[in-house]
């Protein structure tokens, strides 16, 4: 059932949204949805406390939700930040593109992208992988990256730090990360082949930090809680980035807020986005 434009809600505002808590300079720009927010029906829809109501921002054409809703709910959202996307057809690899290249409403198959230009923003969807934005300390290079566990093994991050680092003409270790929401070390349980493929692609000095990354689940061999948080910090050091924030919210636990695959399945997505204003 398609919503009727005369009961459509009010606009998109920021208190809907996260705003990223990093000290990069005020030109750049960035944005975390939440479910609340726009036009979706349950099972798309907003957290009400005691169940799901209209009122979703579900941003994710691919999930089965009505797409006169989803592109109604991506209106919103660029409304409210003033400036295109580049939206990605993300597929867990490691292709990190830019975003002013990406043609208007014609997704890129990759999983991150970056640029040096205003007005156009870099985006991810998640609803349990983890969101990783940059910055250069200087404001003139972002990117965004979608990084669930294959995309980190892959080494999505560090690929989209380093072209980042490439378009602001500065070295990697000088950007700044905010790593949003994602499932959570309490909630992830991943098979001994997750941990194997993370350890088998570990740098020697990365090989303990990587195994305090998965703690075994107990009764249950085999199977572990994994940390993605703690693993893309492991990545980011690889490059020096150290001025990192975020990595405390959890996509399956918060339900009023969040999204979430594990938890629910049938379910919309978020986006994280990051972009440089004029």
């Amino acid at each position: 059932m398609t919503m009727k434009p005369d009961i459509a809600p009010p606009a998109l505002t920021e208190a809907q949204c996260l705003r990223p808590d990093w000290d990069v300079p005020p030109r750049v720009r960035a944005l975390v949805t939440t479910r609340a927010g726009g036009v979706s029906l349950p099972p798309y829809g907003r957290w009400t406390g005691e169940g799901e109501a209209p009122g979703g921002l579900n941003l994710g054409l691919h999930t089965g939700d009505d797409p006169v809703h989803v592109t109604a709910n991506r209106a919103r959202l660029l409304s409210l930040a003033g400036v295109r996307a580049a939206w990605l057809e993300q597929v867990h690899a490691d292709a990190v593109v830019l975003a002013d290249e990406v043609p208007p409403d014609v997704p890129v198959r990759a999983d991150a992208s970056v640029t040096s230009k205003p007005g156009v923003a870099c985006l991810v969807m998640v609803a349990d992988c983890l969101p990783v934005l940059l910055s250069d300390e200087q404001g003139r290079a972002v990117g965004a990256a979608h990084a669930g566990w294959r995309g980190l093994v892959a080494g999505i991050v560090e690929k989209s730090a380093r072209r980042v680092a490439e378009l602001a003409n500065c070295a990697p270790d000088t950007l700044h990360a905010y790593l949003g929401p994602a499932i959570g070390p309490q909630a992830f349980e991943v098979g001994d082949e997750v941990r194997d493929a993370f350890l088998a692609a570990a740098k020697p000095a990365e090989r303990e930090a990587t195994a305090h990354a998965f703690v075994p689940r107990a009764g249950t061999p085999g199977k572990h809680w994994a940390d993605l948080y703690a693993l893309a910090r492991l990545r980011l050091a690889r490059l020096g980035v150290t001025r990192v924030s975020g990595g405390d919210a959890c996509t399956v636990t918060d339900r009023e807020r969040f999204y979430s695959y594990r938890r629910d399945r049938v379910t919309g997505r978020m986006a994280a986005l990051v972009w440089l204003a004029d």
